[in-house]
């Protein structure tokens, strides 16, 4: 008989399979978390994707592209805001539960250190690659505003480590529907650029403030975090590889962007961010099952190596499939995606989006491998792996824009991505397991057979 405790969705599946799974509290526990994860994000993909199109359609590419900038500027320094600590915060509480509130504390206070130099950094930057534009530079600064509340996110990272996504959930889609209604409501009354700019700061002020006050409501009390010095060198000690992973990620996902503002114009942003949107809105399904099965994965690796490695098996193998099942349909239907959302004015994002849409297959495998790097502590080989990439990217970049435009930045980025989540993983000797673990997956097939063993 179902406990009270059952998820809804439990009594939907058949018979067997749920007799199954009920026997299995930490399967059930990991299988709710991703619900409300997926929730969460299928959500933001149909309303966020619905409400970008429209907004992309009202302002046009050379507006929507200078708003695009924006953002991209900014997610460039956002790892830095959040100073590495997500997934560093995530094990240490889960490997050590009684140490959490000095570990909320002091995650906390760095990311409230890094939020200030981040947000420093983008008002002296932007200058430099806008020196007379000046509605970029003020798209940049407000946009940039919202990098001193992602402090915010040390909830999240609490309510991850208990496998309890579904709060953060409620908060964050409260304000996600709010504010997306706000924005139609700015498209109604014919309101300019810099409307959709305010908003996107008041977006991440009314998100932190929800944030802080589901996790009184569950019965946290933020008075009684504390902050350590000792415990702050510890987790930017982990963490340090992992910010300039995560600004090296942020550079070789978002250069493309800037390369095509600087190098060309901003109608050339819009167009290549309206075919970006559409393949970016996929990137929710690895994080949400990865972020869900972590807690998992280190509880098996405290159990059995054999097993611990067989589960990341099974995960490079469920990921690859799903990014198979999205990118094979896209590909064909591109222009039809892209005119049927756009309209005319963006046609030329099909061919774009027909390449930039088989990235998604490398960044599943990269969340997912992500994950092993922390896991094995070997942050330094993954700030590698993406400083290649991000150099790689760069390059390609600043070779193939010029001659291909947009095109050329969906190849750079492609290729990048390839680089940095598969074949790097060649060239160490503690990755090569993982390169033929990812192989296996990617083809698809059993034939290879992979020795856990080091």
């Amino acid at each position: 008989m179902a406990s009270s405790q059952n998820p809804f969705w439990l009594r939907f599946l058949p018979t067997s399979v749920r007799t199954k799974i009920k026997c299995r509290p930490n399967l059930l526990k990991v299988l709710s978390n991703t619900a409300w994860l997926f929730s969460d994000k299928i959500l933001r993909m149909g309303v966020g994707l619905f409400v970008s199109v429209w907004i992309a359609r009202y302002l046009g590419p050379e507006d929507f592209g200078l708003f695009s900038f924006g953002i991209a500027f900014v997610s460039l320094l956002g790892a830095l805001s959040t100073l590495g600590l997500p997934g560093v915060v995530v094990r240490d509480i889960v490997s050590d539960p009684k140490s959490r509130l000095e570990t909320l504390g002091s995650s906390f206070v760095l990311q409230i250190m890094g939020g200030i130099t981040a947000f420093a950094l983008l008002l002296i930057l932007i200058p430099i690659f806008r020196p007379n534009d000046r509605s970029a530079i003020n798209v940049v600064a407000i946009i940039g505003l919202t990098l001193l509340f992602k402090a915010s996110e040390s909830i999240k990272y609490w309510f991850e480590s208990q496998v309890q996504s579904k709060y953060v959930v409620w908060a964050e889609n409260a304000v996600f529907v709010s504010i997306a209604a706000a924005k139609i409501g700015l498209i109604l009354v014919g309101a300019s650029l810099f409307a959709f700019v305010w908003i996107t700061l008041i977006e991440g002020v009314i998100t932190a403030v929800l944030l802080f006050a589901m996790y009184e409501w569950v019965g946290g009390r933020i008075t009684a975090w504390r902050f350590s010095i000792a415990c702050a060198k510890t987790l930017l000690n982990h963490s340090w590889p992992l910010i300039l992973s995560g600004l090296a990620v942020m550079v070789y996902m978002r250069i493309d962007q800037i390369m095509l503002g600087q190098m060309l114009n901003d109608k050339a942003v819009g167009i290549y961010t309206a075919a970006v949107r559409v393949s970016e809105a996929w990137y929710f399904i690895p994080v949400a099952i990865v972020g869900s099965v972590f807690p998992a994965l280190l509880d098996a690796k405290k159990t059995s190596e054999a097993l611990y490695l067989e589960q990341f098996q099974k995960l490079y193998d469920f990921l690859v499939m799903i990014a198979l099942a999205v990118a094979i349909p896209v590909t064909f239907l591109a222009d039809q995606i892209v005119g049927t959302l756009f309209g005319a004015e963006y046609q030329e994002a099909g061919i774009i989006l027909s390449i930039h849409i088989w990235t998604a297959l490398f960044v599943f495998l990269g969340v997912a491998s992500g994950r092993w790097f922390l896991v094995e502590n070997r942050q330094f080989l993954a700030f590698q792996r993406v400083c290649i990439g991000m150099v790689i990217n760069i390059a390609l970049n600043w070779v193939l824009i010029p001659k291909y435009g947009g095109v050329g930045a969906a190849v750079a980025t492609l290729i990048s991505q390839a680089v940095a989540a598969l074949l790097v993983d060649v060239t160490h000797k503690e990755t090569r397991l993982m390169f033929r673990m990812k192989l296996r997956a990617c083809l698809l097939t059993r034939a290879f057979r992979v020795q856990y063993s080091t």
